[in-house]
């Protein structure tokens, strides 16, 4: 069930309270335009970056612990922005409490779920640690897929809600279990399992679906970021679930190794998506040089397929991506950049070509604490 989008959301104001550094800070911004955020490291270019994200996916790209986003002795971070589609207004608002939940409003009401926030703020974010994706374990490349898989597909993002949900709550009782299949465990097993696997064979077949149409673009956009001919070898990329033959089968053949770990061995999320290039593994047999490549072609293949799938490109966070590249692929990512809406940090220069619409120095956005 795809997103039916049409027009582009526009960030125009961006509102930070007890956010990270920021005791207050404000940024404005102008419609499909680049605009460049300067300053030294610390000064809190990312902090800007990670707040526009948090608004559309309520989650941090820099940690998995999103109450480290409220600063150091307040109570909560309150991340306000307004937005416009077709000149029409939108407030979106979220409190981060530091011991509590995460409360977002759209136009002063409470967003009924992720799927709707996702939709209002799409976001694509490129960052220095995307290297991770492709050095990094698997839950960093299912990441990718089910960050996209939330702007595009609304069926899939409501499994993944699902399927997060029945996670936790599985954990919980195989923790509680202590490493006895009771009569009792195995009845709750059962209905937790069936829920699992309704909305994880959903994910695993929306990610799959997702990876072989992402495939082609990838290899475009690697074989443009790639200066040198000789190095621009075939990119393929493979799924592989976290099971074998049907996932109901496969959680009651590992039930009892599960309550005996306290832990969920198998399943969607233990998803992997394999990369190569020129048939050698990207994680171990790929140069570092290859690896971030890889990385920025993955992003940018993401970006354009969400574009061409929503009919309107996401707003585009662009974290220090040119102080992590060579000279020649800086130049490459800037030709290659997809029009719309950009945010790009920066502590050096920038690289030749680029067309800049307009630069703010973070420091004079606001007030620290």
């Amino acid at each position: 069930m795809p997103f039916n989008v049409g027009a582009a959301v526009q960030l125009r104001q961006l509102e930070l309270q007890d956010v990270r550094v920021f005791a207050q800070a404000r940024l404005d911004v102008e419609p499909n335009v680049l605009t460049v955020l300067i300053g030294p490291n610390g000064c809190g270019k990312t902090t800007i970056l990670e707040a526009a994200a948090f608004l559309g996916s309520q989650r941090s790209f820099r940690t998995a612990a999103r109450e480290t986003m409220v600063r150091s002795g307040a109570e909560r971070a309150i991340i306000r922005a307004l937005c416009e589609r077709e000149t029409r207004p939108l407030v979106i608002e979220a409190e981060i409490d530091a011991g509590g939940p995460t409360r977002t409003l759209v136009n002063h009401r409470r967003a009924s779920a992720r799927a709707e926030l996702a939709d209002l703020v799409p976001t694509t974010v490129f960052s220095p640690e995307d290297l991770n994706v492709v050095q990094g374990p698997p839950a960093r490349r299912r990441e990718v897929l089910d960050a996209a898989l939330r702007l595009v597909d609304r069926r899939a993002a409501e499994d993944l809600d699902t399927m997060e949900r029945v996670l936790r709550q599985r954990a919980a009782l195989l923790r509680q279990a202590t490493g006895k299949l009771t009569p009792e465990v195995a009845t709750t097993l059962d209905v937790w399992d069936e829920r699992l696997v309704r909305a994880g064979s959903g994910v695993s077949a929306a990610r799959r679906a997702l990876l072989e149409e992402l495939t082609p673009v990838v290899e475009d956009a690697y074989a443009a970021l790639t200066t040198s001919p000789q190095a621009r070898g075939p990119i393929a990329m493979a799924y592989r679930p976290g099971w074998e033959g049907e996932l109901a089968e496969a959680l009651l053949a590992h039930r009892t190794d599960d309550v005996r770990r306290g832990v969920s061995t198998t399943g969607p999320q233990r998803d992997e998506v394999l990369i190569s290039v020129e048939g050698r593994d990207t994680r171990t047999r790929a140069s570092q040089g290859e690896q971030r490549t890889v990385a920025l072609a993955l992003r940018l293949a993401v970006h354009r397929v969400v574009t061409a799938r929503r009919g309107s490109a996401p707003l585009l966070l662009l974290d220090d991506v040119f102080s992590e590249l060579d000279g020649d692929r800086c130049r490459a990512l800037v030709r290659n950049l997809p029009e719309g809406q950009t945010l790009l940090t920066t502590a050096g220069t920038l690289p030749d070509a680029i067309r800049v619409s307009a630069v703010v120095d973070v420091g004079a956005l606001g007030s620290r604490g």
